[in-house]
């Protein structure tokens, strides 16, 4: 499994987020429209499948907690050769988004505009053979430090469970 060290806030203005990042070095990577639809497995966990510009799928099993604002997840993502493949059964929720990506080292930073959220700002530092939890840890610091976030400020669930409890 891949692991990064990732964050999420509700932020009013992205142009301003943007800003920050560019300031620090970010460069733009991609923009996504994206259909994530979530389903419960009979272990108790669940996966998203993600369609992506209304093309390629998907499977993102993935593992965090969301007790703390800072938090890891340990993730692994397969691509589905079929775009229509899901796991069996309706989907618990579907969350559609934009997503705006830019890089900053090894830190990807969303702009994300969520169809009846709002608009927020994930921070997700991929540990590698570079950088560790602790390395990762600061890079997310100091970018939150940055955009004036704090940890009282971050989000402590998916969107998944952003909608289903609104």
């Amino acid at each position: 499994m891949a692991r990064n060290i990732e964050i999420k806030a509700r932020l009013a203005d992205l142009s301003a987020a943007r800003a920050v990042a560019v300031g620090l070095g970010a460069r733009a990577y991609v923009v996504e429209e994206q259909v994530d639809s979530y389903y419960a497995l009979e272990s108790g966990r669940r996966v998203k499948v993600r369609r992506i510009n209304g093309g390629r799928s998907e499977l993102i099993d993935y593992q965090r907690p969301e007790a703390t604002g800072v938090r890891a997840s340990d993730y692994t993502i397969t691509p589905l050769p079929d775009r229509d493949a899901a796991p069996a059964g309706e989907p618990l929720v579907v969350v559609r988004k934009r997503r705006e990506v830019l890089l900053i080292d090894n830190v990807r930073v969303h702009l994300d505009q969520v169809d009846e959220l709002g608009t927020f700002l994930e921070l997700e530092a991929v540990v590698d053979a570079a950088h560790d939890d602790r390395a990762c840890r600061a890079q997310v610091d100091r970018i939150m430090e940055a955009l004036g976030l704090r940890e009282a400020d971050l989000i402590r669930a998916s969107y998944a469970e952003l909608l289903i409890h609104r």
